[in-house]
């Protein structure tokens, strides 16, 4: 008896017609030769980073008790239809955090002030990055870095301790990641990538003849230049590459208007209901189509805004989380948490709506989330959970009792591992992977 055999379909395979490019849903065909009677399929692993500024009111957060059946406070009640897909880790702490300078060490565990080192998504891009347009997006509520402020918009670190600028644009990262260039922008393309190649060759020239004339402390400076340049080489390689490659036209019945979407820094039709729902169905769009398998989102900076006109709140985040046991002050954190978590429940919501593999894609992406500060700007009693990564082999009991002062970094090392990253020798001041979650 002859068996038929079909040809494997790429992952990343689009069809074409009438001009528009449309990426395919996952296939069985898509899986390996060998692969198809196996009870999981090969899929992509994703993580997440989210940073909630300013921390949280800590004493309406924690579950009550410890388990699967763990009661769910007032500020995490959005998250009850997701029970199962989700734990909150009691017993983290950010050695560095506390104060306002929380986001600096959030993904490094490195002061502010002092040299930063790679961050864990940077990692798992170098890993991942080759297979995907972008190797990761950095997503935040303020654009750029806000590096040497206390509002850092990133928590993105490259190889040499760079902070990576966030977007904050949902209708400009919606054309980023999905809208075609037009000849103009083509040609425009073109000549600056012949621009860009001609200024590396020529600082490389001149640096190399540089080299030999330095004493140690100098040459060691310039090995630092050259990784840099070697980095942006690499970039521009891949954006050459990737150039002519059609991008994917999502299907987005159900999803917002990113043609209306108003930024946070654009006029005073910025509502921030909206503009969260919209951001969080970016990130699932650019996991869904594989345009990146790492991100990092500053969804709250330290000390500016937090709170919007329609919150209903008296004062800004900041000021409330000044609460002085003032009832009311407590109330109104506790209530804008509770928005916050209903919007994070969205975005639970449309991950777990999209299939993928024999899952979902919440099953297959990791989303970790805290704070660089507990409540009363302490750097324990952090705000810190795992959603998703049920596929990837992350195991979920709702809420998990760590030893006292767990290093926040032992979260990242989980996902890291998770996502395939060979690590040597101590990750940062982790005491290691959290075997609770595995």
């Amino acid at each position: 008896m002859n068996i038929p055999r079909c040809r494997q379909i790429d992952r990343r395979m689009f069809l074409r017609g009438a001009g528009t490019c449309l990426a395919l849903p996952w296939l069985e065909a898509m899986m390996p030769q060998g692969v198809a009677a196996a009870s999981t399929p090969a899929v992509a692993p994703r993580m997440g980073m989210f940073y909630f500024g300013t921390g949280m009111n800590m004493r309406q957060f924690y579950p009550e008790g410890f388990g699967a059946d763990a009661g769910l406070s007032r500020i995490l009640s959005p998250l009850e239809k997701h029970r199962g897909r989700f734990t909150v880790l009691s017993g983290t702490w950010l050695n560095h955090g506390g104060g306002h300078d929380g986001a600096y060490p959030f993904a490094t565990s490195i002061a502010r002030g002092e040299k930063q080192t790679i961050s864990p998504d940077q990692l798992a891009a170098q890993l991942h990055g080759r297979h995907t347009r972008f190797p990761s997006l950095q997503f935040s509520v303020k654009r750029g870095t806000g590096f040497g402020s206390q509002a850092l918009a990133t928590i993105s670190w490259n190889r040499q301790g760079v902070p990576l600028a966030a977007d904050n644009d949902p209708q400009a990262i919606f054309n980023r990641l999905f809208r075609p260039p037009g000849n103009q922008e083509r040609s425009r393309q073109s000549d600056e990538f012949r621009q860009r190649g001609s200024v590396l060759d020529a600082v490389l020239s001149d640096a190399k003849q540089l080299q030999g004339r330095l004493g140690q402390f100098d040459r060691q400076q310039l090995d630092q230049y050259f990784n840099s340049i070697r980095e942006v080489e690499t970039s521009l390689r891949r954006e050459i590459d990737w150039a002519d490659r059609p991008r994917p036209t999502p299907d987005l019945k159900g999803y917002g208007d990113f043609e209306k979407a108003v930024s946070p820094e654009g006029n005073g039709k910025f509502v921030y209901d909206t503009y969260a729902k919209l951001m969080y169905d970016l990130i699932a769009l650019a996991f869904q189509t594989d345009s990146t398998r790492v991100l990092t989102y500053v969804v709250r900076t330290e000390l500016a805004g937090g709170v919007y006109p329609e919150f209903g709140v008296s004062r800004g985040y900041h000021e409330l989380t000044h609460h002085g046991n003032d009832p009311r002050n407590l109330e109104e954190l506790a209530m804008v948490d509770t928005i916050y978590m209903k919007h994070w429940s969205y975005f639970l919501d449309r991950l777990a709506s999209i299939r993928d593999g024999e899952g979902t894609l919440l099953d297959h992406t990791m989303l970790g989330f805290s704070s660089g500060m507990g409540i009363g700007h302490s750097k324990e009693m952090l705000p810190t959970v795992l959603s998703g990564g049920s596929g990837l082999g992350i195991r979920h009991q709702t809420h998990v009792k760590l030893a006292d002062r767990t290093p926040l970094s032992s979260l990242w090392q989980t996902m890291t591992q998770k996502m395939g990253v060979p690590v040597e020798g101590e990750f940062q001041d982790s005491t290691g992977p959290i075997g609770e979650l595995l």
